[in-house]
């Protein structure tokens, strides 16, 4: 779980399990085993559910294809990963895409990193779904620490970075940027 960074350094990574891509980013991305559990992360899932203004518009297939976490695949959506970072004082802000990576400010003291849901297929072609992947600067070196890879893949420079999550937004993934509340 721990690989060592381009300073000697260790880095948490967690490697992919099922469909639990959205646990393993934010434990990367907090670079801590057990930082989130699933417990945890289904409890969040079926508070929202509770909390959910239209849950009297749901079918019956609304109670087994939940709409925040798939039980059959592990896989969560967005607003589990929001509540679960702001219950750790982390605000998630979603990044304007029509101004591209250049906009971000990868040397703004409050980022903590930055997670992204990217489309992939998979089996072929034959499926096709989104994948939750983090980057974080690690002892001053951005890290790609997507749990598909064998290992942390360090970024050269920011430039390099900015191209990646230029390609990201091109794909047609999502952006967001994570950032650490004032305590």
């Amino acid at each position: 779980m721990h690989d060592i960074g381009m300073d000697g350094k260790p880095i948490y990574h967690e490697k992919q399990r099922l469909q639990f891509c959205l646990l393993h980013a934010l434990n990367n991305l907090m670079q801590e085993k057990d930082s989130f559990c699933r417990a945890e992360l289904d409890a969040i899932a079926e508070k929202l559910l509770a909390d959910d203004p239209f849950r009297s518009q749901w079918t019956p297939l609304s109670l087994i294809f939940k709409p925040h976490h798939n039980v059959f695949t592990g896989n969560y959506d967005v607003n589990v990963l929001i509540a679960a970072l702001e219950s750790r004082r982390k605000k998630v802000v979603w990044h304007d895409r029509r101004n591209g990576a250049s906009s971000i400010n990868l040397a703004e003291e409050s980022l903590l990193g930055i997670m992204l849901n990217i489309p992939v297929r998979r089996f072929g072609g034959i499926w096709s779904g989104r994948h939750w992947v983090s980057l974080r600067d690690v002892n001053g070196v951005w890290y790609n620490l997507d749990s598909d890879l064998a290992s942390p893949v360090p970024f050269e420079h920011q430039e390099e970075m900015r191209e990646f999550l230029n390609d990201v937004i091109d794909q047609g993934g999502e952006i967001l940027i994570i950032l650490r509340e004032n305590p």
